[in-house]
């Protein structure tokens, strides 16, 4: 008998209570403590944890600590972190002084320095709110909860002979570097580090250097930091250069031309930039009885890039190319981006064409999608046909454009249609100028202008928006799943924010619950012409939301277009990558149940991946400009130059000149006195009155830069205030 019940008693204690339900047993008796905190001896004794279950018991409590469900307060106790107010998150970036927390619920909290705890970005961690300056969400971080990302760029700088990194974005403070552990270095390089050991606080941390980009006080080096720091793939895989080879290596076969239409007969070629290698686009246009036939025929690139091989793989990782200065990270390696997939004029090359039928008023009365092949018939270039259309061409340029030279005049024609059809449905016309950096064979940017955006350029515009209506029509009218882009309506809180502020520049706005596309066109159409223009140009322009991808066909509010999609550039963006391949399958004749079958999850992953690949190149292409722009600023250390307010801060403003360099002007450098902010409009000292306002022209001194931040501070010019 005995021996019976030892053999029950053995049998029960080889099957421990699982971490599944220690979990369960841990919430339960926490709630039932309510917001007390229990000492974890005492919680494990009430959960009757055997010797023989407490891995699993501890298992489930440090599993529970890193969802962010329970929490070890000091003198070892734990607690319900719904309970006590604490929310988990994750760290999503930092500055020098400051961070920002997201919760699992999405809000963002604003953390200062000395609350962060030494988190980094990835980090995921518990937050605490705690009373806010401003009135938005601020919060301390109690307890990290799982390590991200160890990697952080920054600088190598010296003190009293010892190295250390100046982080870009972690801390004001210097971070110990392991020596021993490092690679060579010298004083000023751009470096990657690594964190091996962690403290409470940014300047506790201890690193080693992995990596040298080269000196910080050159553009180029940063902005290789820049790219390692936003995790964008560079080199391509070799199994992804394989297959491209393979694909390079047999060219354009005459069989690929099987049930394609045969468009080489056709007039048809490029116009982009001067120095474009990608050319993914080309076009034609005729006359017709009732109008016009548009013409807009694609690189056929989804013919190449199969769904699921790795070219299709890498190309959804990176999403987009990446372009800054005079350098390009593609999507798709340069075989196929600037060899095979390019319309290069007098080769034959596949395409997927759009046909559009436009009345006489340039509307849309009909639309049809097919595979092709065409012969560019020349590769034209913006500036080139600018002058063409102004009249001022050389002998050299009306010879190279001789045989599409009427071509020309009609697509003029058409693109003057939709220019004012677009006027007559109300499409806001916000003005943003493009910086061009003029880069030397040293690599150092050396000039910095305003990107010129002539008629061809607006030409080229209106026809690739066009052919991206009819490919989110195709999809509409088919009911099948799609990746379009899609642009809503500005939120709430920024458009009640664009209703008080407009009154203060003598314009009228709606409120928010009345805010539609006409309004924001009849705002800037009255401001247009007045010193008040760029102010309210950049109020509306700050209104809207951003523009995104979505397997929803929810519109496009700043064209005013019910159905819109992004088709004409997949060498370069992979949604447009995305939805050739379904439109293909259309093409090819499969019925909707197949097609939803197939694409309905990857409309879905594309989507969301290729915004989140838009943000992330967005934000690379703008901080590797950024340096670059400081670096051009460096020769003009000391001068003085016209600009005008861009920006207004509770710190200072931002100055922009005319050639799209911005720099900061700190409030500590203002005239002394005590200032009030309104945001995001003016910065006014309390008792003379003097204010600084956005779109308000002011004269500023280049006082310093510094390349590695791709920051530059004004200060105002005295003399010329004085003046």
């Amino acid at each position: 008998m005995a021996e019976k019940k030892k053999k029950q008693s053995d049998k029960k204690g080889s099957s421990p209570v699982s971490v599944e339900s220690y979990k369960n047993k841990i919430v339960t008796f926490l709630k039932a403590y309510g917001k007390k905190s229990m000492p974890l001896s005492e919680l494990e004794t009430k959960c009757r944890t055997k010797k023989s279950g407490r891995e699993n018991f501890a298992a489930a409590f440090s599993e529970l600590r890193t969802e962010g469900v329970v929490m070890m307060k000091k003198g070892m106790k734990a607690a319900l972190c719904s309970r006590l107010g604490v929310y988990p998150g994750n760290v999503t970036r930092l500055s020098r002084t400051f961070g920002f927390a997201v919760t699992d619920e999405g809000v963002e909290y604003f953390v200062p320095g000395k609350c962060m705890l030494g988190a980094m970005p990835g980090d995921r961690v518990l937050i605490s709110p705690i009373a806010s300056r401003t009135g938005e969400p601020e919060g301390e971080i109690l307890d990290i909860l799982e390590f991200g990302s160890s990697q952080l760029t920054g600088r190598i700088e010296y003190e009293d002979g010892r190295p250390y990194l100046v982080p870009d974005t972690a801390s004001r403070n210097h971070v110990i570097i392991v020596r021993e552990e490092s690679v060579p270095f010298e004083n000023g390089d751009k470096v990657l580090a690594e964190i091996v050991y962690r403290g409470r606080r940014h300047a506790e941390h201890k690193v080693k250097i992995t990596l040298v980009f080269g000196s910080s006080e050159y553009a180029a080096s940063t902005a290789a930091s820049i790219l390692v720091t936003h995790g964008a793939p560079t080199a391509f895989p070799e199994e992804v250069m394989k297959e491209a080879r393979k694909i390079a290596e047999g060219g354009v076969q005459e069989y690929s031309f099987n049930n394609r239409e045969d468009l080489r007969d056709m007039t048809i070629f490029t116009i982009d930039g001067a120095e474009s290698k990608d050319l993914d686009d080309a076009v034609s246009v005729e006359k017709t009885k009732k109008g016009y036939r548009l013409g807009v025929h694609i690189a056929d690139v989804s013919h190449y890039v199969k769904g699921n091989s790795a070219l299709d793989k890498e190309a959804l990782l990176r999403g987009t190319s990446i372009y800054y200065a005079d350098k390009v990270i593609p999507m798709l390696p340069k075989e196929l981006s600037n060899g095979i997939c390019s319309l290069n004029p007098n080769e034959d090359r596949l395409t997927l064409s759009a046909f559009m039928e436009l009345d006489k008023e340039g509307n849309m009365l009909s639309y049809r999608f097919c595979k092709s092949v065409i012969r560019s018939r020349v590769k034209g270039v913006y500036s080139e046909i600018n002058r063409i259309l102004d009249g001022t061409e050389t002998e050299d340029i009306a010879e190279k454009y001789s045989a599409v030279r009427k071509n020309i005049d009609l697509m003029n024609e058409l693109a003057d249609k939709l220019i004012t059809k677009k006027q007559l449905r109300h499409a806001p016309e916000i003005e943003t100028t493009e910086s061009k950096l003029l880069i030397g064979e040293d690599g150092i940017c050396y000039d910095v202008q305003p990107r010129e955006r002539g008629k061809a350029e607006r030409i080229i515009e209106e026809f690739m928006l066009t052919a991206n209506e009819a490919a989110a029509k195709l999809a509409k009218d088919r009911k099948v799943p799609f990746v379009y882009r899609i642009h809503e309506a500005p939120p709430e809180a920024k458009a009640e924010a664009l209703h008080e502020l407009l009154p203060k520049y003598g314009f009228e706005c709606p409120h928010f619950s009345e805010f539609k596309p006409a309004h924001a066109a009849k705002i800037l159409d009255s401001a247009r012409g007045t010193d008040k223009f760029e102010a309210v140009n950049m109020l509306v322009l700050r209104s809207m939301a951003k523009a995104k991808y979505s397997n929803e066909p929810l519109g496009h509010f700043g064209l005013v277009l019910e159905d819109y999609a992004h088709f004409t550039s997949p060498i370069r963006r992979y949604p447009d990558l995305a939805i050739h391949r379904i439109i293909t399958d259309i093409l090819a004749g499969y019925n909707n149940e197949w097609l939803s079958k197939r694409y309905e999850a990857f409309a879905l992953n594309a989507s969301e991946r290729s915004s989140a690949a838009e943000i992330r190149a967005v934000t690379i292409e703008r901080e590797c400009e950024d340096c670059y722009k400081a670096e051009y600023m460096k020769a003009h250390i000391g001068e003085s130059f016209t600009a005008k307010i861009s920006g207004v801060t509770e710190f200072g403003f931002y100055a922009e000149l005319p050639n799209t360099v911005e720099g900061l002007v700190h409030i500590r450098t203002l005239p002394e006195g005590e200032y009030d902010y309104s945001e995001p409009v003016s910065l006014t000292e309390k008792f003379s009155g003097v204010s600084y306002t956005l779109g308000q022209t002011v004269q500023v001194v280049c006082a310093a830069v510094n390349v590695s931040d791709g920051t530059i501070d004004f200060v105002l010019d005295d003399e010329q205030e004085d003046d």
